[in-house]
């Protein structure tokens, strides 16, 4: 990195507009991430049309906290009320309620925080550095590595976002029917728009973000209104830092599942939820004295906080340098990155690289400024994973209309966020995840263009000319593996959940 860039950096991160969208995703992160039944996910989906008006360098580093933060912020009511704030979560609710039944919550709260923030940090380092150099292989992808590249991401999101491999195929499939809506991108002629002038340009990416992930949220949460009752653990918390010498017991588990969370994070589809059980199983095998986890270790809170934090920065390696997501929060942050005119890969680290190293830069500040904010205002954070769902709802809703008109001034759109709302919630339903959804609709065109580019690239020969070129071969070994790796992680997950669950219900016995 130049002095001129490092410059640049420097200021785009200084400006006031930046330093506001940092801490604005940094506690507004938390307090979603909090919330049971919000996820990160639905936060950036959210935001992303607020970040359209912004500087693109600010805008993504609010998405950038958003993210990172809502995954620590999951932990508090996970520890506090035994339900996980997000998926990434549900590994410290086995220890971490335990603490809090002990009258240790806000040391399980503060151990949280500062796990979180060291293995965000440590994930943010890892993008720092091995971004640049895996951005550097796209300059040799043509048509045929991008159509490759396009089936890769599709096979990765589909396969792990939703509870089936199938299902996460079909929803992925939905997505490329949606994206071959408008005007053909070699022809030029209308496909599937039945006359409407306001579908020639497609579907509008941020409405249908919005609707799927937010509002699809909504009616989940009027639905489920009431049926559950939480536990108040408010007011028995204790102290929340960890002594120092409880600090060093846990240090190299931190260390450890850091490393392991920026691994899983580079495994696109993986997500913290994989990686805070994969931390969790680790910690526990590494442990001299494994029968004290699930009945309030403090191991069994550092180690998946520590771990589905390092994956946020992982998960952005793969984002930035080859446009394939690592989670679903980052399938729509590559929405994000579209609507800003910003495509992976090398271009991002060459002609948008001040725009690209003030969002990593922005996302190691993001996680220090939240270990920071979080240790501070934790007792805040804690009230707030109490805030009625009565009041949250109708916010939200408006947030969607408003969200949804502002992008294009069209009312259109809204309809457009309603539909896709309604589909989101009848696939939540159903088991289907949005995830792969949005995915195809990016990936789609993108999928198109290449594979139709080739065919007149191969003159007649299409299999030996994929055939012969190494990248190819590759991204074809790398499909294969996507749709049959899945099987064996979520089998290994769910067997190592149950093994989890029945420590704990022996000790609670």
């Amino acid at each position: 990195m130049n002095t001129d860039l490092l410059i640049q950096v420097f200021q785009n991160l200084l400006s006031v507009q930046a330093i506001i969208a940092l801490f604005i995703g940094v506690v507004g992160g938390i307090i979603v991430g909090s919330l049971p039944g919000l996820s990160a996910t639905m936060a950036v989906a959210l935001l992303v049309p607020v970040t359209f008006g912004m500087d693109p360098a600010a805008g993504l580093m609010m998405l950038a906290a958003i993210y990172t933060s809502a995954v620590y912020g999951g932990s508090i009511s996970a520890i506090l009320i035994h339900t996980p704030g997000t998926p990434a979560a549900a590994a410290t609710s086995l220890d971490g309620y335990m603490m809090t039944k002990k009258g240790q919550g806000g040391k399980a709260i503060g151990v949280s925080t500062i796990s979180s923030m060291i293995g965000g940090t440590i994930s943010g380092v890892a993008l720092l550095f091995l971004a640049p150099p895996l951005a550097k292989v796209s300059l040799a992808f043509s048509a045929p590595e991008y159509f490759l590249l396009g089936v890769f991401g599709l096979t990765i999101i589909g396969s792990l976002a939703g509870k089936s491999m199938a299902k996460g195929l079909a929803s992925g499939a939905l997505g490329l029917l949606i994206g071959t809506i408008g005007v053909d991108i070699l022809t030029g002629f209308p496909r599937f728009t039945f006359g409407s002038m306001s579908l020639e340009s497609g579907i509008s990416l941020v409405p249908a973000l919005i609707g799927l992930f937010s509002l699809s949220q909504v009616l989940m949460l009027a639905e489920n209104k009431g049926k559950e009752k939480k536990e108040s653990v408010i007011g028995k918390i204790g102290k929340v830092l960890p002594s120092i010498k409880e600090f060093k017991s846990i240090f190299v588990t931190i260390l450890r599942s850091s490393g392991l969370g920026v691994f899983v994070g580079l495994l696109p589809g993986a997500g913290g939820d994989v990686g805070s059980w994969v931390g969790y199983n680790e910690a526990k095998r590494f442990s001299k004295d494994k029968k004290k986890f699930g009945t309030g270790a403090i191991e069994g809170v550092a180690a998946p906080e520590a771990a589905n934090n390092a994956v946020t920065g992982g998960a952005l390696i793969p984002l930035l340098t080859l446009g394939i997501p690592g989670s679903s929060t980052t399938a729509v942050m590559l929405g994000g990155l579209m609507i800003h005119g910003l495509v992976p890969g090398n271009g991002m680290f060459t002609t948008n690289a001040n725009i690209t190293y003030s969002v990593i830069f922005g996302f190691l500040l993001a996680n220090i400024l939240m270990g920071i904010v979080g240790l501070l205002g934790a007792k805040f954070f804690i009230k707030a994973s109490g805030i009625s769902e009565k009041l949250l709802m109708p916010i939200i809703i408006s947030l969607c209309v408003v969200g949804s008109f502002s992008i294009n001034n069209n009312l259109f759109d809204v309809w457009v966020m309603i539909a896709f709302g309604l589909v989101g919630y009848l696939m939540r339903k159903t088991g289907f995840h949005p995830a792969p959804v949005i995915l195809g609709m990016i990936l789609g065109p993108i999928a198109e263009n290449g594979f139709r580019q080739s065919i007149l690239m191969a003159e007649g020969n299409l299999l030996t000319y994929y055939l012969t070129r190494p990248i190819c071969l590759v991204l074809l070994g790398l499909i294969i593996i996507s749709l049959l790796s899945p099987l064996f992680l979520k089998w290994r997950q769910k067997r190592q959940e149950n093994n989890n669950f029945s420590v704990e219900e022996q000790e609670s016995v």
